[in-house]
C-alpha cells in the first residue's frame, strides 16, 4: 500500500526536510501528492483530492492544524491524521480528534515509519468495517406540504405518471412525487420492470397477468400486484417483456 499523502506545515524547511524523510519510508511507502503551507490550503485540497494521509502541523496562522482535523471528523472516508509539531502540549486533543499517530519535531525516520504503519493498519481496519457493514436501504424523498418522508423502494409496488407528477404506489399508501419515470427505469433496471409508457412496477410484486376490459380496450392486459387491489394495464408494446418476466419467476 502506498499512502497518498498531504504535507500542511507553515515552514517551507519543514515540509522540505518531511519529504525527504517519507523518500527513505517503506512498508508502507508514502507518496507526497500535494503540500499546504495554512489550515485553509490543505482544506481546499483535501476537498478536492483523493487522500490516505495528511502529515498535519499543528501551530499555523489562521486555521490551524486542530481546526483541519476536527472538521474531517463527519466525512466516514476522511484520510488518517498524523500530527507534527514542535509542541507536545496538543496530544490529548489531537487523539481525541481520533488522530492515529502525533509526532514531535525534529521527526526522526524510525519514528515516522511507525507513524505510517499506523495510518495503514487504520485504513485498512476501517476499510474492512466499511465493507463488512450492510448497505444503507435505498429509499426516495417524498415531500408534501412541508413535510419529507423516505421511503424504501423495497416498498414500492408501481409508479405512475400523472400529469407532471408520479404516483409512488405501496401497499399501505399513494405519494405524489415530482419525478421522472425514465429517471427510475434507468437508475433501478433490476428493481422496476416498464409495463407502459406511463407505468413502471416492481418485479419482484408481479403476481399475474390477466386480460382487461377497461372499456376502452377490449383485448387489454393488466398485472395483478401483491398487496394492493388496483390493477396495472400493460400496453401491447410491453406485453411480451411483461411476460418474458413471468416465465423467469415461475
Amino acid at each position: 500500500m502506498t499512502l497518498k499523502t498531504l504535507i500542511v506545515d507553515d515552514e517551507a524547511l519543514a515540509r522540505s526536510r518531511m519529504r525527504t524523510l517519507l523518500r527513505d519510508c517503506s512498508s508502507p511507502a508514502a507518496e507526497v501528492v500535494a503540500e499546504a503551507s495554512q489550515g485553509a490550503e490543505a482544506q481546499q485540497h483535501l476537498a478536492t483530492m483523493a487522500l490516505d494521509l495528511v502529515l498535519l502541523d499543528v501551530h499555523m496562522p489562521g486555521v490551524d492544524g486542530i481546526e483541519v482535523a476536527r472538521a474531517l471528523r463527519s466525512n466516514p472516508d476522511a484520510p488518517a491524521v498524523v500530527f507534527v509539531t514542535a509542541h507536545a502540549t496538543h496530544a490529548v486533543t489531537a487523539f481525541e480528534l481520533d488522530a492515529v499517530d502525533y509526532l514531535t519535531k525534529p521527526v526522526r525516520a524510525e519514528r515516522l515509519q511507525q507513524a505510517l504503519q499506523k495510518a495503514e493498519r487504520f485504513l485498512k481496519e476501517r476499510r474492512a468495517l466499511q465493507a463488512a457493514a450492510p448497505a444503507a436501504p435505498e429509499t426516495v424523498l417524498i415531500q408534501d406540504r412541508g413535510r419529507a418522508e423516505r421511503v424504501p423502494l423495497s416498498e414500492v409496488l408501481y409508479l405512475k405518471s400523472e400529469y407532471k407528477y408520479l404516483t409512488v404506489r405501496t401497499a399501505t399508501r399513494s405519494h405524489i412525487l415530482d419525478g421522472s419515470l425514465n429517471e427510475f427505469e434507468e437508475r433501478y433496471p433490476n428493481r422496476f420492470l416498464r409495463v407502459h409508457r406511463n407505468a413502471l412496477v416492481a418485479r419482484s410484486a408481479i403476481r399475474a397477468l390477466e386480460k382487461y376490459d377497461d372499456g376502452e380496450d377490449a383485448e387489454g392486459w393488466a398485472l395483478r400486484l401483491d398487496a394492493i387491489p388496483e390493477p396495472v394495464a400493460v400496453s401491447r408494446r410491453q406485453l411480451a417483456a411483461v411476460r418474458e418476466v413471468l416465465k423467469e419467476t415461475r
